[in-house]
């Protein structure tokens, strides 16, 4: 779904409304200078420049907010002299969320901004994200990591065999009969009680 919405796939059918206005053949740079940011699964960087130099590239060309700040809350004091490829997956998605937050966009997309990391970087990506959204940016994600997914959302959407299903907010979610059912488990009903 994010794919298509930034335009890396097409549509059977429809169109992707951005800030009202309807794209028939979305693309990832028409929409990016609209108020997009896109971080995808993959979240890679070019390893050409160290993590702090792609940071102020993204400041410099975007302005948002400053990069110390953004660097503590994300922890990456570390990180910042070292290049891409020499990251573990959490300092990658969390350089990646960085690099969204420097920006401050309208609107962010996140796919799989939980998939494959540690704990501690599940919660400071989570908290960049819901500080991120109280300063008044629409955030979207994606993924299966429901602990971390529903503590940091507002509202739930799920999709499945080609449905889409509003349940509300998380606690919402959380009792929804066919999402506990089909998509949490009997093992999300026994840590319930």
């Amino acid at each position: 779904m994010l794919r298509i919405a930034v335009g890396e796939l097409r549509a059977d059918t429809g169109i992707v409304r951005f800030l009202s206005k309807p794209y028939e053949r979305p693309r990832l740079a028409t929409l990016a200078r609209r108020g997009l940011y896109y971080v995808d699964d993959r979240a890679r960087l070019p390893s050409t420049f160290s993590v702090e130099t792609h940071l102020r590239f993204i400041s410099q060309r975007h302005g948002g907010k400053p990069i110390d700040e953004v660097v503590a809350a994300l922890a990456l004091d570390d990180s910042l002299d070292r290049r891409f490829h020499e990251l573990g997956a959490g300092e990658g998605r969390r350089v990646a969320i960085a690099g969204a937050v420097i920006r401050a966009p309208k609107c962010l997309l996140v796919d799989e901004p939980f998939h494959g990391i540690a704990p501690m970087d599940e919660k400071l990506i989570a908290g960049a994200l819901r500080k991120l959204a109280a300063q008044g940016t629409a955030i979207v994600t994606t993924g299966h990591e429901v602990e971390p997914l529903l503590s940091s959302a507002d509202d739930v959407i799920w999709c499945v065999a080609g449905t889409t299903h509003g349940l509300g907010r998380p606690e919402d979610a959380r009792s929804h009969p066919q999402f506990v059912r089909e998509y949490l488990g009997w093992r999300s009903q026994n840590l319930e009680r």
